[in-house]
């Protein structure tokens, strides 16, 4: 009779963490990957769920995250063009007519001549007075900011999910692989009866 043997070169391959977000394990070989932790097949299972959900608990934060970066970025851009106006206007006599939103759905008309600061919600009920030229120069830093932050998250998600996709990948070989072994069993159980 011949015989075979299979070997493993690596059973696992960690990611390292990414900002707090901790690295999925590939499994190659599921019963040394098993062996190593000590778990049976349920309860390494049960594990791998609950990783998964919180993979997608920190995926929700970090979509909430974006959208709302998504929507701060074109509202810095507005803000920066506004104040750019006010500053090409400055000097040269030429009042500017501005529409601007005192509560929400309700606008007024305003007329500005020669505006020489601008007044900057920072939040949280506080409004501050800047020259334009402090304003334009703050918004372009919050833009920046917000820009940086944005391309960082969108890293994020992307390592997340491919944590995701190998922790469901993880999840499959073990079921099968434990579907394999009882129908092995089985196997085994009715050649000796």
């Amino acid at each position: 009779m011949a015989s075979t043997s299979i070997e493993t070169t690596t059973t696992t391959t960690t990611t390292a963490e990414r900002r707090g977000i901790p690295g999925a394990q590939f499994v190659e070989d599921v019963q040394t990957y098993l062996t190593q932790l000590g778990l049976d097949v349920n309860s390494a299972l049960s594990f791998l769920q609950e990783r998964l959900q919180q993979y997608k608990l920190v995926e929700m934060k970090l979509l909430a995250q974006q959208r709302d970066l998504q929507a701060k970025i074109p509202d810095i851009e507005k803000c920066l063009d506004v104040v750019g106006t006010l500053r090409a206007k400055k000097g040269t006599g030429e009042a500017l007519i501005a529409d601007f939103e005192v509560s929400e759905g309700i606008y007024s008309r305003a007329r500005l001549e020669d505006a020489d600061s601008v007044c900057l919600w920072l939040g949280a009920n506080v409004m501050l007075e800047y020259s334009c030229e402090e304003a334009t120069s703050l918004l372009q830093n919050n833009l920046d900011n917000a820009k940086a932050s944005l391309e960082v998250l969108i890293a994020d998600l992307q390592f997340l999910r491919d944590q995701v996709t190998i922790t469901q990948v993880t999840i499959a070989r073990v079921y099968n692989w434990d579907v394999h072994q009882r129908r092995i069993r089985q196997a085994t159980a009715a050649k000796d009866s």
